[in-house]
């Protein structure tokens, strides 16, 4: 393995993105140009590429100096070249980020506010999604505000969320206690670890906003919807085993989620024409699509936790 370090910064960032890579040369300068574009806040960038084949370390090696470049030996997989990464960070916060996907020019000023305001556990991004060129999506207007919702934990979630690896920024303290990302749970890791942090403290949701550019493309990993489907199963076999925490307490919360998860991908197969991939994730999910429901249904009658807006520093 081959690592290239810049110069050490004088004192610890507050925030480590962390950039994983696997034969995305396509992609890569989209998505570190837009990292390094956001140097104004104190952050490091490390870029992880996962033992790429089309010619992508090549392209790393022109951000040797400005950004510390790991190039795997041999293909490990998403999770375990995030964990490599996220090994190498001094950063307060993790903030991940997809190959394929890059940031909007304002996304460390909100993640920055945010912590310097509510100091929390997990933040839980905005995306915006495209298709195509970089260069055709208009970054709009530097936004003057902040909408968010402000939970104790991940677990009080109430609001709909678009999880990706993308999305997440994490108190690196938080991370390290729940050892980081399951190398061997893919795709819907970004569930998983979500899961997993459930009662790690608080939790800010943006709802406005986004801060990372999403892209869609032949190879995104949520177009192969069998894979997604046997993933669902493995969360809710970790739940029947007990692996996330919260206890009996947090149990219907747990399964809320995770139900949602399920009903996402039910309505999925069965558009997709998998109708007995459809029938089986209803037959072993039930208890968690009717803890979703009957969550959906509470939030109906008592309302949603209120969104709240914080002013951006001008």
């Amino acid at each position: 393995m081959n690592v290239s370090e810049p110069e050490a910064p004088a004192r610890p960032p507050r925030f480590s993105i962390i950039i994983t890579f696997y034969n995305q040369r396509d992609f890569i300068k989209d998505a570190l140009d837009s990292a390094l574009a956001l140097r104004n806040a104190g952050l490091e960038i490390i870029a992880v590429d996962d033992a790429s084949t089309d010619g992508s370390q090549e392209i790393l090696k022109q951000y040797q100096g400005s950004v510390q470049v790991v190039c795997l030996e041999t293909n490990q997989g998403a999770c375990a070249a995030r964990n490599r990464g996220a090994s190498l960070a001094t950063g307060d916060y993790l903030v991940f980020l997809d190959g394929d996907d890059a940031f909007l020019p304002w996304a460390l000023d909100v993640y920055a506010r945010i912590v310097q305001t509510k100091k929390p556990k997990m933040i839980l991004g905005t995306m915006w999604w495209f298709e195509g060129a970089l260069s055709a999506v208009p970054p709009g207007a530097t936004p003057r505000e902040i909408t968010t919702v402000d939970y104790g934990d991940y677990l009080r979630r109430d609001r709909p969320f678009g999880n990706s690896a993308s999305a997440l920024v994490i108190a690196r303290e938080s991370f390290e206690d729940v050892h980081g990302w399951q190398a061997d749970f893919f795709p819907l890791e970004d569930q998983d670890l979500a899961l997993r942090l459930g009662v790690a403290g608080r939790t800010i949701q943006i709802l406005g906003p986004p801060t990372v550019l999403h892209r869609a493309h032949g190879s995104y990993t949520v177009k192969n919807a069998l894979a997604c489907i046997r993933a669902v199963d493995d969360l809710h076999r970790k739940e029947r085993q007990g692996v996330y925490p919260g206890g009996g307490r947090r149990r219907l919360e747990r399964r809320a989620l995770i139900g949602g998860v399920a009903i996402h991908w039910t309505r999925r197969a069965a558009k997709s024409g998998m109708y007995g991939n459809a029938f089986t994730l209803v037959a072993r999910g039930w208890p968690m699509i009717l803890a979703a429901v009957s969550r959906r249904v509470a939030v109906v009658l008592k309302g949603r936790q209120p969104s709240e807006t914080i002013k951006m520093k001008i």
